[in-house]
């Protein structure tokens, strides 16, 4: 049996999928997540899982943060991007931190299944002449994506909104919390990335070019 975890916050597309998909794989297990959170339980919840297919733009997952942190969390899983975006710097930078295949969804449901089943076999897979057009990820990236892979969900949100300049009041507002909390956790994020003040966060922050990460409606502290 094939075991599937489908992880994007649009229903229809994960239903598409599914459809599709049952027509190429004839013993097919597929679950369903629509965020960082739910992937993250789902993956927690059972160990059996073959392929990963995250979307990067889902509620939390903040683009490159969701990826690193699942890579970081569950190493021995394989993971392959499905993403409607197909810039080639952001494909590499997936590549880069682990993905083991980048599926753009403009393809055909005959050509997903069958980059879906050359991962399967332990296979990287690329859309046709890509693979000549990425740069590889420097190891400092790498060093620096392990850290930011330590952070909560919560805490991630908050180094964004350091990123965009607001005020721990401000902050507090938009995720609903305390400035308590806020404070607490900026203390955990300068000590996971081990750095002394919130301009060298915006620093690693930006080098990494981490993306807002929308709001999901349960998020994990």
């Amino acid at each position: 049996m094939t075991r599937l975890l489908i992880a994007d916050d649009h229903p229809l597309f994960r239903e598409a999928l599914q459809g599709a998909l049952a027509n190429y794989f004839s013993d097919l297990n597929i679950r369903e997540a629509d965020s960082l959170d739910s992937t993250l339980e789902a993956l927690n919840s059972d160990d059996e899982v073959d392929l990963l297919l995250l979307d990067l733009h889902m509620p939390g997952a903040g683009d490159l943060y969701g990826l690193i942190r699942i890579r970081k969390d569950y190493p021995m899983l394989p993971v392959a991007v499905i993403s409607g975006a197909e810039d080639p710097q952001i494909i590499g930078r997936c590549m880069g931190f682990g993905a083991l295949g980048f599926i753009p969804k403009s393809l055909s449901s005959a050509d997903i299944a069958n980059a879906i089943a050359s991962i399967l076999d332990g296979d990287e897979w690329l859309p046709e002449g890509m693979a000549e057009q990425i740069g590889d990820v420097s190891q400092e990236d790498k060093e620096l994506a392990e850290k930011v892979a330590d952070l909560t969900p919560q805490q991630y949100r908050v180094l964004y909104y350091v990123h965009e300049g607001l005020l721990n009041k401000q902050i507090a507002y938009q995720l609903g919390i305390t400035e308590a909390t806020v404070k607490a956790h900026m203390t955990a994020i300068f000590r996971k990335l081990n750095v002394y003040s919130r301009t060298q966060a915006v620093l690693l922050a930006e080098r990494l070019q981490l993306s807002p990460p929308e709001q999901d409606n349960n998020p994990l502290i």
